[in-house]
């Protein structure tokens, strides 16, 4: 199965679980083993990849800032990139810009993705059973990427794929490991570093720079 088989897949949950009126977000970045694969839980309106007159990628965070925030100080991207994310408003990104931004996240070896797809107006709680329907994609995605290491965001995100209930508190920097048809992923569960968990930012930072100092 390829990625674009799986969007597909992800096309008909939104169709269930998502905003009628937007579409799916999926994945991007550095799809052939990237040394990380950030898992967040699912995309909002404020994505301008989402809107259906978009024509370019369909990529988380398209269109906002503070993520890139977290990546520029991880030095996951450069600094020419980032700054000219912070010179925009969402409406002022392009197909041309957003693919540009996610040439230097595949140039930086990383690939970004949320566990759930489905695209909601705004960032509405989504509770565990609709998380649990993309849960097999979600995992024949990583089979499909095969990264090195997974980073989740969150208790939520962290507790579903893991299949065990996890406090990000409680687990900083503890590595686990994730057996996926047959193969044994290293996964972390970190803060998440958006909107009402945003304060936690400096905490994820810190323990994303130590799984990157340990990832060989």
């Amino acid at each position: 199965m390829k990625l674009e088989e799986l969007n597909k897949e992800y096309d008909k949950l939104q169709l269930e679980y998502g905003a009628k009126e937007l579409d799916s977000i999926y994945s991007g970045g550095c799809i052939n083993n990237p040394d990380i694969c950030f898992v967040f839980m699912n995309p909002t309106g404020r994505n301008i990849a989402s809107l259906k007159s978009w024509n370019g990628p369909k990529s988380p965070w398209i269109g906002t800032k503070n993520i890139w925030t977290l990546f520029h100080e991880l030095e996951l991207i450069d600094d020419n990139i980032f700054w000219e994310i912070r010179s925009k408003s969402g409406k002022e990104w392009t197909p041309e810009f957003a693919n540009t931004v996610y040439d230097n996240v595949k140039k930086h070896k990383f690939f970004i993705t949320n566990l759930g797809k489905c695209t909601q107006i705004d960032a509405r709680a989504l509770n565990d059973e609709v998380f649990y329907k993309y849960l097999d994609l979600l995992r024949k995605e990583i089979e499909i990427v095969n990264p090195k290491v997974i980073i989740l965001f969150g208790n939520q995100v962290s507790s579903i794929f893991l299949q065990e209930k996890i406090s990000v508190s409680q687990v900083r920097k503890k590595e686990f490991n994730k057996k996926i048809n047959g193969k044994n992923y290293r996964c972390f569960s970190v803060y998440y570093p958006v909107g009402n968990g945003f304060f936690n930012v400096d905490k994820a930072i810190e323990d994303i720079k130590y799984i990157i100092n340990n990832i060989n």
